[in-house]
């Protein structure tokens, strides 16, 4: 009887150290794995809020019309082309990128109000707004060659290389097949992990997304694949008072890659700027 009270006694003390053990060990597992998990927190939403801010250096000023309404804008082969809106006065043009001096111009049927244009191959393609119709152009001869179908409103387009990229005023990009315009995927447009709407015209450059957005003077760079606003770039002040008079919002972005520079406008600007974007 002894030995088997000994003996069980001895089994209950290494039973109970066990135990001991094993909630050590998993109060300190436990430990580790929440301090982990809110290290990674911290860690993802420091990424999530990085916006690095920069501004605009204006390089020079070119002559821009007054009546265009611009809506698109991008330069291509020594030009640039811009698209402009409202019913009745939509056109397309090529401009002299040195004097602003329009080269060629085609009037948009006045049943559609022009918006965003981007070139693929030696074609553009042109939105508008309410119509749910892409009209897409001869680069060289500025004709119509056929037209496109797409469901709501069209306001923002640029080529990547790869895919077509569209903004609609949400906070969404579309991303669109640019032989037949079909859809092929989206992501949602967020500044410091928070949706980002008035996505405007648009413009792709080295993977990129740079976006106007309506009725703002901040341009944003976009990283396509997550969404995410990587820089905002601060454009007020562009215009004198004077200049300002009778003019609408920033709009237009174009990249010159042999120069590296962009050119920005706005809708009856005066002026068109060859610009940096620098801290």
């Amino acid at each position: 009887m002894r030995n088997l009270y000994k003996e069980t006694t001895s089994r209950k003390k290494r039973d109970t150290v066990f135990l001991i053990v094993v909630l050590v060990f998993f109060v300190k597992g436990t430990s580790l794995l929440l301090s982990s998990h809110f290290e990674m927190g911290n860690v993802l939403k420091e990424q999530i809020n990085v916006v690095r801010n920069l501004r605009v250096d204006v390089l020079r000023e070119i002559p821009h019309d007054r009546s265009a309404f611009t809506q698109g804008l991008l330069w291509a082969d020594g030009h640039l082309y811009e698209s402009t809106g409202r019913y009745g006065e939509s056109t397309l043009r090529r401009l002299d990128p040195e004097t602003g001096f329009i080269q060629e111009r085609t009037n948009i049927p006045t049943n559609f109000f022009g918006e965003g244009l981007a070139k693929v191959g030696q074609n553009l393609i042109l939105l508008t707004w309410k119509a749910e119709r892409a009209i897409l152009y001869d680069v060289n001869s500025l004709k119509a060659l056929r037209t496109f179908r797409y469901d709501g409103e069209g306001w923002g387009l640029c080529y990547d290389g790869a895919r077509l990229i569209m903004s609609n005023g949400s906070d969404t990009l579309t991303f669109r097949d640019p032989t037949s315009f079909q859809e092929i995927g989206s992501v949602q447009v967020t500044l410091r992990g928070m949706p980002r709407d008035n996505i405007n015209e648009l413009e792709c450059v080295d993977g990129a997304v740079y976006a106007n957005l309506w009725d703002d003077d901040y341009i944003l760079r976009i990283d396509p694949d997550t969404g995410s606003v990587t820089h905002q770039i601060d454009s007020h002040g562009l215009l004198s008072r004077e200049e300002s008079r009778g003019t609408d919002v920033l709009n237009g972005i174009a990249y010159n890659p042999q120069a590296d520079t962009f050119y920005i406008t706005g809708k009856w600007w005066p002026k068109m700027f060859e610009v940096r974007f620098i801290e």
